[in-house]
C-alpha cells in the first residue's frame, strides 16, 4: 500500500475506536513494553505526549508505570518549534507543568533541554507500520530528522494500536526504520533497523 492511501485509512480508524478500546490496547502496549524490553537499563527514554483527539495509544500510563517502579530512568518528550519543521526535547517529570500546543499535544513548560546524543530509546507515535519496519507518520518527517540526530545504537521503538501491513511500497532511503514496533498481541522485531 501507498503512504497516503495508509495514512487516510489509519486516520479514519483510529478516529472511529470508542474511547475505552483506545485505553485497552495503550494498557497492553504497556505491558508489552515492560515485559519484552529492557527498560530498566535505559537511562533516558523519549516518549510522545498523545493527542486525545487523534486517538494516539495513551502514553501516560506507561509513564506512570515507569516513574512509580523504574525511578532512575529519565523521561524526555518532544516539542514542535515554531518553524513547524524541528523538535527540541525536554525533561519531563511528574511535576513538569504542561501547556497544549496549536495541535493539541501536551508540551513541558520550564523544563530543562535534553539533546538527542543522550537518548537509549525513542517511542515512536506512528499510523501504520510494515513488516519490514517501515513506518507511516502524518508525513512532516518530524521523526526521520529527530531520529538522524541521534546516536547510532538508539532504540528505535514504535507503538502501534494495529498489526503491520505487509509493504508499504513508496518508502524512500530517508525513511528512518523502526527496531521494533509494540502492538496490543505482540512485538514486532525487524532485522537491523538499518
Amino acid at each position: 500500500m501507498l503512504k497516503a492511501d495508509l495514512r487516510r485509512a489509519a486516520l479514519a480508524a483510529r478516529r472511529a475506536l470508542p474511547e475505552a478500546e483506545v485505553a485497552r490496547r495503550s494498557q497492553l502496549l504497556t505491558e508489552q513494553l515492560f515485559r519484552y524490553l529492557p527498560v530498566a537499563e535505559w537511562r533516558w527514554l523519549h516518549v510522545f505526549l498523545p493527542i486525545p483527539h487523534q486517538h494516539e495509544p495513551d502514553t501516560w500510563p506507561l509513564l506512570r508505570r515507569l516513574w512509580q517502579e523504574l525511578p532512575t530512568v529519565q523521561v524526555a518528550v518532544p516539542v514542535v518549534q515554531p518553524d513547524g519543521q524541528t523538535l527540541r526535547h525536554f525533561h519531563l517529570t511528574p511535576q513538569t507543568p504542561l501547556a497544549t500546543n496549536r495541535w493539541g499535544i501536551p508540551e513541558p513548560v520550564g523544563a530543562a533541554e535534553v539533546q538527542p546524543a543522550l537518548l537509549d530509546a525513542v517511542l515512536i507515535p506512528l499510523l501504520a507500520f510494515d513488516e519490514q519496519g517501515q513506518r507511516v507518520g502524518y508525513g512532516k518527517g518530524f521523526y526521520d530528522r529527530f531520529l538522524q540526530q541521534c546516536r547510532p545504537d538508539v532504540l528505535r521503538l514504535g507503538l502501534s494500536p494495529e498489526p503491520p501491513v505487509p509493504r508499504i511500497e513508496d518508502s524512500w532511503p530517508g525513511d528512518v526504520r523502526l527496531h521494533a514496533c509494540l502492538t496490543p498481541e505482540r512485538v514486532w522485531w525487524f532485522a537491523d533497523g538499518s
